[in-house]
């Protein structure tokens, strides 16, 4: 059924963003192509060969058809993947609520758990590897298809016998252990509510999520291992839920053999409940917009947002990201570095078990005990499709090649990338040394409103460093200027036209903060908060957060800008660039830098920094102050959290930092000189 596009109406004038100067040998655009697809490669990829079946000739014919036609696209994209209902819907999309709420598969009944596990048991499937797993400590595990189902029927019968079913909402707060993602695909089996929380979240921080949602029940852990050391989390889960009345019950893993408090009658051990019950356990048989999982993103103000998603979205567009963009394969292997708190958890659950693939979850540091242990986790796994950050790859950088030359990566097909803008010399240092040259970096950019991708790599269209090929098919994107207008070869809003089945359904009992955040800027178009630009051969860049934008004198200027400058720097690590208040420009910019060196820092070094942004930049954006840092305050998906630093700079409260990795980088911008 085809879709009218949404009108693009004209908005108020803004200042006009300044940011489209190039900066050939540090910021993105001006870059040549580096990356030309395999034809053997295309010929076998999932993408063509569903082009080929609906005699579409081009990947730009791909694009103006899925957007041309959304009710067609995400037809043939639910028939592509496989996806099975109970009941089958009467109608793919009703639109009859406006753009911002659209309902999908419309009448239709299906719970998602049956596409991932019950599904394949009848099939060879099921003696697939589903998870692979492996510990700080070295410590592995593995689950096939058949396992997993058997060990999710076992906990979806604990819960039953707990009182719990339908429409109960319940937290997760584990480190990242296969009884995580056993736990998070019985709760969705039986008809409940998943709610997934950051493992370094305090206890403020899981009281209030678990409170704006009601939650029944909670999964936790006695504890893990970073780094070697051990850490506690059931004390924090039992601070925070002395806040909680509905949490009714407490089921814990005992993984890192602390000694542990326990409350009777609320609090059951896993090892005490879940083994004794039965393997087979029904799967609720569901409405596919009945809500299948909160996800809570922490807003700059107020509370956290928590986005909504049902069974036939979040699911169906993080699997169609991973089968047409990333070209996972049934029995590939994919490993991305997340928490199940951020999206990216539940987002490689889902992906992989739909598409009938393998996951591998790891519970601790990327560069524990060594520089090579990511590497180390692809050779031992198998590892096909590797999803990192940006920071990380800036990170181990400075150790040089040996770490990645000590392993054997020839089963990695490509790495996709997300949380943060690439940086031209590290992107590079990636695609040499960890792909020889010859193999993709999927830079990948969306949100956990989105339920994965905007904007994607692929392996049928050419590359330069940081760039994206372009939309995810089905997203209908574009970058428009502050009159709402479609603009090429400047940078401006990031936008998307018309819905897609993914979409947030809104956030949880707060529709109009979720218009605010997404419609009301331009009318019917959702608004991303993102700065992008499409330059002269059509690919496309994410330049970071709109709302990080710096305004000195007038001119708008992006954190990424004066960032690139700075990281291609060899003394540089990483770097921060935020606005402050001025006087007479209005704001005045302000940097963070880390070293490599520690030992580096000198006023010789902070002029030569200071000096090299203003040469490209020009003098009026000449940095007010430049500060040595120990660290920076990230989230754990590592997000630089920018507001964060620039409160702790201005000495004000830093508002919501739930999320960040490791509190202690606050006292570090704090100390910064």
């Amino acid at each position: 059924m085809p879709e009218a596009a949404l009108p693009v109406t004209s908005a108020p004038a803004l200042p006009r963003n300044a940011m489209s100067a190039a900066f050939p040998d540090t910021f993105p655009f001006g870059q040549s192509v580096v990356w030309e697809p395999d034809p053997d490669v295309v010929a076998r990829s999932n993408l063509r060969r569903f082009m080929d079946r609906h005699g579409i000739a081009t990947y730009d014919d791909l694009l103006t058809r899925a957007t041309a036609d959304i009710g067609w696209f995400w037809t043939a994209a639910l028939e592509d993947l496989g996806i099975a209902f109970y009941r089958p819907y009467e109608r793919i999309v009703d639109l009859s609520c406006g753009p911002a709420f659209p309902t999908w598969c419309v009448g239709g009944e299906m719970n998602i758990v049956h596409n991932l596990l019950d599904k394949w048991q009848a099939t060879p499937v099921r003696d697939r590897d589903a998870l692979r797993w492996e510990g700080e400590d070295g410590t592995r595990r593995t689950l096939t298809y058949a396992a997993l189902h058997a060990e999710v029927g076992r906990c979806a019968n604990a819960l039953r016998r707990l009182g719990l079913g339908r429409g109960d909402a319940v937290g997760l707060y584990m480190p990242m252990t296969p009884e995580l993602c056993i736990a998070f695909l019985a709760v969705i089996k039986i008809g409940g509510i998943v709610l997934p929380l950051f493992s370094g979240y305090g206890p403020a921080a899981v009281a209030t999520r678990l409170n704006d949602a009601g939650a029944k029940a909670l999964f936790t852990a006695d504890g893990f291992t970073r780094r070697g050391k051990t850490i506690a989390m059931k004390p924090t889960a039992d601070e925070a839920l002395a806040a909680c009345p509905s949490v009714r019950h407490v089921l814990v893993h005992r993984h890192a053999g602390l000694d542990t408090p326990m409350q009777d009658g609320r609090d059951h051990w896993w090892h005490d409940l879940v083994p004794e019950q039965p393997p087979e356990a029904d799967t609720a048989r569901t409405g596919a917009e009945d809500v299948l999982m909160i996800i809570y993103t922490s807003g700059t103000t107020g509370r956290p947002k928590g986005a909504v998603h049902t069974h036939c979205g979040f699911p169906v567009k993080g699997a169609q990201d991973m089968f047409h963009s990333m070209d996972l394969k049934p029995g590939e292997c994919m490993y991305w570095m997340t928490d199940m708190g951020w999206m990216m958890g539940p987002w490689l659950v889902f992906g992989t078990l739909c598409i009938g693939a393998t996951m591998v979850f790891y519970d601790g540091a990327p560069d524990y005990p060594g520089p090579d242990r990511v590497w180390q986790l692809c050779a031992t796994h198998g590892v096909t499709h590797l999803g990192l950050s940006p920071v990380l790859i800036r990170a181990l950088r400075p150790h040089g090649t040996d770490p990645v030359r000590r392993h054997d990566l020839s089963r990695l097909r490509a790495v996709g990338s997300t949380g943060s803008p690439w940086d031209p010399a590290s992107w590079r240092w990636c695609f040499e040394h960890v792909l020889g040259g010859q193999k993709p970096i999927l830079n990948y950019s969306g949100g956990t409103e989105i339920s994965g991708g905007i904007l994607c790599g692929n392996f049928l269209t050419p590359l330069k460093p940081c760039a994206f090929s372009g939309p995810v098919p089905g997203m209908d994107a574009d970058v428009v200027n502050a009159r709402g207008e479609p603009v090429r070869g400047e940078v401006g809003e990031l936008v998307i036209r018309q819905p897609w089945i993914g979409m947030t359904r809104g956030f949880w009992q707060d529709p109009e903060r979720y218009l605010d955040t997404y419609w009301r800027r331009f009318e019917g178009l959702w608004v991303h908060g993102d700065f992008a630009a499409i330059d002269a051969d059509g690919l496309w860049y994410i330049l970071g957060r709109s709302d990080d934008t710096i305004k000195v004198a007038g001119k708008r200027l992006g954190p990424a800008e004066v960032e690139a400058l700075l990281n291609a720097h060899p003394a540089v690590a990483e770097s921060a660039a935020i606005g402050v208040p001025d006087p007479v420009k209005g704001e005045a910019l302000v940097a963070f830098v880390v070293l490599t060196d520690p030992e580096a820092a000198s006023e010789a070094l902070r002029a030569e920094l200071i000096e090299r942004v203003t040469a490209e930049l020009g003098k009026p954006l000449r940095p007010k102050a430049l500060l040595f840092t120990r660290a920076l305050p990230r989230t754990r998906n590592a997000k630089i959290m920018r507001r964060v630093i620039r409160a702790t700079y201005l000495g004000q409260d830093p508002g919501d930092v739930s999320s960040l990795e490791d509190p202690s980088t606050i006292e570090a911008i704090r100390t910064a000189r």
